[in-house]
């Protein structure tokens, strides 16, 4: 396929789908004069899309200039009202794609009569409750200049508080499975009015066994027809396939490769060294001064507990995160590292798995990862929007083997350097 038959068309040249009515909102106060971007060959701006002008305010104030690749492709199926089966992976920009079409649809759109309370209009399922709070945080963001509501009910987490929270009319909900077929049965919660359903990370819900359940919630929807449907993932098996062809109606495919060629930013780097070594080496690096924000991954949650009692003892300013760790203290920990209160956090990689924190400097791999795609997760926490970012890979005598399938699956060779002097 040719690079222009992967390019979007222009929005304004594209026959809407959708109805266009005029945006319930105004913002007098403000206008697109004050956005202003120049058109960059190759770039997709968010200007190209004809976004109503609170969307397009809130993106200003965020930040957001250029759509990345999954952006740009997703909402030219989206904005029309179609379904899409994407494949991304975190950090892609994946979460603003499908909510900057949510938002741009309500805001368009009237609201139908007789919305009911608890009855949401956009059901967002996710696998783990760190990562609906963070599409929960985002939402709010870009939805900050308008008055749609968004609330998220999660486990481990405050029940009542979110039940108030269902009690009032709903734009957004974003859920973790669980919690979500708990305020169901309690009729807490009605999702036969969802006319949009995003299912994010399917292929990690389809891992930790909550597929049973969101087939469950998805009954409970509309049919597929009369529903917009996003389903996103990191990789694309023949389970992940098959259920994204029963869930979803005529669906775009878009897919971003899950390739360190989307970090090209990424300076990686490979320290042999022995096993006996590794404790030292790490104490030594995350001493250096120039290690701000850093998250390190082992591959067991005893050995992050190992690994943030010894840099506690250490002094150095550590948390852990982890499915040991209690929800709550975990939100907490995660804020802590996103505001630079903690300057290195040890994770797993089921607890770092779709964490948004801008500004990691470095990602060091204490073990290597089982599954090679885990890697890319991994480094893609840091040099995130352009930042510069550096990975650190331990290679001892139990990774060798583990280091010959991840330059294969990332079709890279790494440099595989010893430690720098005076660092054993």
């Amino acid at each position: 396929m040719s690079e222009s038959e992967k390019t979007p068309a222009p929005a304004q040249n594209r026959k809407p789908k959708r109805r266009r009515r005029k945006p319930r909102r105004s913002q007098p106060s403000w206008d697109l004069r004050q956005f202003q971007v120049a058109p960059v060959a190759g770039k997709w701006r968010f200007h190209d899309f004809d976004l109503p002008l609170p969307l397009m305010r809130a993106i200003h104030a965020l930040g957001f200039e250029y759509c990345t690749p999954i952006q740009a492709e997703a909402l030219a199926h989206t904005l029309l009202g179609g379904d899409v089966v994407g494949k991304a992976q975190t950090g892609t920009g994946k979460t603003a794609a499908f909510l900057i079409s949510m938002l741009a649809y309500f805001l368009e759109e009237e609201v139908p009569d007789g919305q009911l309370p608890g009855a949401p209009r956009a059901l967002i399922v996710a696998p783990t409750r760190e990562l609906a709070l963070q599409i929960e945080k985002d939402a709010k963001a870009l939805a900050r200049f308008t008055s749609l509501n968004v609330a998220s009910v999660v486990g481990g987490m405050d029940y009542q508080k979110q039940r108030d929270s269902l009690g009032k009319k709903l734009d957004i909900l974003v859920a973790t499975p669980g919690r979500l077929l708990d305020f169901h049965q309690k009729r807490d919660i009605d999702l036969s009015q969802v006319e949009v359903l995003v299912l994010d990370e399917a292929d990690r819900m389809l891992s930790m066994g909550f597929i049973p359940d969101v087939k469950r919630i998805i009954r409970y929807t509309p049919k597929k027809e009369e529903r917009q449907t996003f389903l996103f993932s990191a990789t694309f098996t023949p389970d992940i396939l098959n259920l994204a062809s029963q869930w979803t109606h005529q669906p775009a495919h878009v897919e971003i490769e899950v390739t360190v060629d989307n970090a090209a930013h990424i300076d990686q780097r490979v320290y042999l060294v022995s096993d006996d070594d590794k404790q030292r080496l790490l104490v030594n690096l995350l001493k250096q001064e120039d290690f701000e924000r850093v998250m390190v991954f082992g591959n067991r949650r005893d050995l992050v507990r190992k690994l943030d009692d010894l840099l506690r003892k250490a002094d150095i300013n550590v948390a852990m995160l982890s499915g040991d760790v209690p929800q709550n203290q975990r939100i907490k920990t995660l804020e802590r590292f996103r505001e630079g209160e903690v300057s290195v956090l040890v994770a797993t990689d089921v607890a770092g798995r779709g964490i948004h924190i801008d500004d990691v400097s470095h990602v060091i791999n204490y073990t290597l990862p089982e599954d090679p795609e885990d890697y890319v997760h991994r480094i893609g926490r840091t040099g995130r929007a352009g930042a510069k970012g550096v990975s650190i890979s331990f290679v001892g005598e139990e990774d060798a083997f583990s280091l010959p399938e991840i330059e294969s699956y990332i079709n890279d060779k790494l440099p595989c350097e010893h430690p720098p002097e005076g660092m054993l």
